[in-house]
């Protein structure tokens, strides 16, 4: 049996590293990882057509390749990878982050075969790299997510491939109680993350409380001579709850409009001027609510600005409340509940309401039922919405090749509507768009004079069950059912 090492490699090794220092084996200490049945293709057979996007494509038969390695493969790697690094990382006794921890890369090589530090498995030889594991032990224990609770979310099941790619061409998977999103990020990309970690660090630090993304965890994967790295994420949008529709917004208007492409999925994500026609008015927060909610994204816009980070986004997922209960139970996007073992628990401030909610007051003039993470929130016909947030998109420097594409686009249209532009200017338009055009306050008054009259007005609820008034109780145009899963 071939020996694993740990140390540093080139990409694309086929076997191991002789003469390398060897560890202890940390398989006994973690959970085993269910094995996918369907055999591994490595690579795309010659001639057979493909959908391709960035470093994404898909082949006639479904299967989804990333660098020429197939999801499945990747899959596996990724659940043999952390398993071994989680695993290994809690034999080591916690102690406080240092700057060095902040650049420590820690490898692996996993041979088919197996050795003394790695189980055999049945996908090509692949080496795992784990970058800042002390530190990313820190951000996952400040947010609450104990060792086995990360293991059994990420490890226990097969990871769940989501279908967008996003305009990248990234890898999406989600793990299957809904906690994490492992995302596929381009080599500049995890680059910049790498420089962003002693600052992030003090940000969290100051206020765990925040809409930017959750980084809990920088690795990479090498295999077939490709590095293909990966981020492990908060999970903004529950498949457990029906979304209608589902927003990206930037504040700027030029080109800002879906496709018609995107607009044929089964949840399409809409851009500014789709909110801006479809939602004129915007959404209603009460006073309580809309002053934390800006006051969260102005702290989160000044951490992106001082990093000179911009071309974020706010991705928005809207569940209507009014329109769930009108419709028909629909068993395939019922969330169901893993009763092996008791729910772990949920990592802190992970959700959209738990994000602001230590500006606003608890008990304040929102209503008081489990709101399921989502923020409350009204449409101009009073209708009840619960709002899924987060900023995403936070690893674009403004390096000079986004200064050039800004140039040039003000060359050609009004320099202070696109969506590439100087940081500064970015933040503030950013948070005028999102503080003066999608929320709106509503005083509280007219908050309780809302909820009121929707409480004694039955009639309004017989009338919006009849399909001939349908159209004048809509919340939202374009109601699209969940389906995300491949």
């Amino acid at each position: 049996m071939a020996s694993a090492a740990s140390g540093s490699s080139a990409a694309g090794f086929s076997s191991p590293d002789p003469g390398l220092p060897s560890g202890t084996s940390t398989s006994a200490a973690v959970p085993a990882i269910k094995k996918s049945t369907v055999s591994e293709v490595p690579y795309v057979a010659p001639g057979m057509p493909v959908k391709k996007k960035g470093h994404r494509s898909v082949d006639s038969s479904g299967e989804t390749t990333y660098k020429k390695t197939t999801s499945s493969a990747l899959k596996g790697a990724i659940q043999l990878g952390i398993t071994h690094t989680v695993g290994s990382l809690s034999t080591k006794p916690e102690r406080d982050v240092l700057m060095q921890d902040f650049y420590v890369v820690e490898s692996i090589f996993f041979p088919s075969e197996g050795s003394n530090l790695t189980p055999a498995h049945h996908y090509n030889d692949f080496r795992f790299k784990t970058y800042a594991p002390v530190a990313f032990r820190y951000f996952r224990e400040l947010f609450g997510i104990r060792p086995d609770d990360y293991l059994y979310s990420l490890c226990s099941e097969p990871l769940i491939e989501l279908c967008n790619s996003g305009a990248s061409g990234s890898l999406f998977y989600v793990s299957s109680d809904d906690e994490f999103i492992i995302k596929t990020v381009q080599h500049k990309e995890a680059e910049f993350l790498q420089k962003l970690l002693p600052g992030y660090y003090m940000n969290l630090n100051q206020n765990p409380r925040t809409l930017l993304p959750k980084f809990y965890g920088l690795y990479c994967v090498q295999a077939g001579g490709k590095n293909i790295r990966i981020v492990v994420m908060n999970n903004l949008l529950p498949r457990s709850v029906k979304m209608h529709v589902k927003y990206d917004l930037k504040g700027s208007t030029y080109k800002r409009r879906a496709s018609q492409k995107e607009r044929e999925k089964l949840l399409p994500t809409f851009k500014d001027l789709d909110f801006l026609q479809d939602i004129p008015d915007g959404l209603f927060l009460d006073a309580d609510m809309y002053n934390a909610l800006c006051k969260t994204l102005q702290r989160d816009c000044l951490v992106l600005q001082s990093f000179k980070i911009m071309d974020y986004s706010l991705l928005m997922s809207i569940h209507n409340m009014d329109h769930a209960q009108r419709e028909p139970l629909n068993s395939e996007t019922q969330y169901s509940v893993d009763t092996r073992r008791p729910a772990p628990q949920k990592a802190l401030y992970s959700t959209a309401m738990e994000s602001i909610q230590g500006e606003a007051r608890r008990g304040g003039t929102m209503e008081t039922e489990d709101h399921m993470g989502g923020i409350p929130a009204r449409n101009n016909k009073g209708e009840r919405l619960l709002l899924y947030i987060g900023i995403i998109d936070i690893l674009q420097s403004y390096r000079f090749v986004k200064k050039l594409e800004h140039s040039w686009k003000a060359l050609v249209h009004d320099g202070d509507t696109v969506s590439v532009h100087r940081p500064g200017f970015y933040a503030e338009r950013f948070q005028r768009f999102m503080c003066n055009t999608v929320f709106k306050k509503i005083p509280l008054q007219s908050w309780k004079s809302l909820k009121l009259q929707r409480q004694s007005s039955p009639s309004e609820q017989q009338t919006s069950e009849d399909p001939k008034h349908e159209s004048t109780v809509s919340v939202i145009p374009r109601c699209q059912p969940l389906s995300q899963e491949c």
